[in-house]
């Protein structure tokens, strides 16, 4: 069996040479190299339009393209703003103070009942508001003054909303004592015992170590009788 391969094979081989040998080579003449480069990147793209049904029209047209992209686009947009929104409004929310807190961030206050010339506290926000009826002299007296020669000047105009009534905080601006009401150098003005700081009826400081005026809180008559102040 092995010879028999062996036979076998020896044959193949010589077939081969021989059918090698008869071929013929072709001359180098005829082999030849083109140094120009054929490459481009111009390749007409085939065209079916005649195939396409004149009853339809293409869909893939750049316009139909453009307004696809632009209408996703949108619809995510406002997609994403929505869900933010609603994220943004719930911690908003838990952020806000609570409706306590809100109630005591007003406080409505009467002024039927305080002479003229008198003074009324009430509690805002754990600090005291004056509510000052002044007479027509202290409102003559204030507008009198000259605001160059005050430390912090401002006109009594600009500190009342109606002539006869002063609403300041009740704060001595030095250290935070509570002022006297018509006490002090001043006619009609506050006077603070701590340090001898001198407020006008207008609550302006005039003298002592106070640096600033009695503060005036944000208010609004919502009738002639009452006020509500923050």
């Amino acid at each position: 069996m092995w010879k028999k391969t062996m036979i076998l094979a020896n044959t193949i081989i010589d077939l081969t040479s021989k059918i090698a040998r008869k071929k013929r080579c072709l001359p180098a003449s005829v082999v030849t190299c083109d140094p120009n480069r054929y490459a481009h990147s111009d390749i007409p793209f085939p065209d079916f339009k005649d195939m396409l049904k004149k009853d339809k029209k293409p869909l893939d047209t750049n316009e139909n393209q453009k307004c696809l992209t632009y209408g996703v686009s949108f619809i995510a947009g406002v997609t994403c703003m929505y869900g933010l929104k609603s994220h943004v409004l719930h911690y908003l929310m838990f952020l806000a103070p609570s409706r306590d807190v809100l109630a005591t961030a007003q406080s409505e206050a009467t002024l039927t009942n305080i002479p003229e010339g008198k003074v009324a506290i009430v509690k805002w926000r754990g600090k005291p508001v004056f509510l000052y009826h002044r007479s027509q002299n202290v409102i003559d007296q204030e507008r009198e003054v000259d605001v160059s020669i005050l430390r912090d000047p401002e006109t009594d105009e600009e500190r009342v909303k109606k002539p006869e009534w002063l609403i300041v905080i009740g704060v001595c601006t030095h250290l935070g004592c509570i002022p006297i009401p018509n006490s002090g150098m001043i006619p009609g003005g506050f006077f603070c015992p701590c340090h001898g700081s001198h407020y006008d009826g207008a609550g302006r400081v005039r003298k002592g170590p106070a640096p600033l005026n009695l503060p005036v809180p944000k208010y609004e008559f919502i009738s002639d009788e009452k006020i509500i102040i923050g």
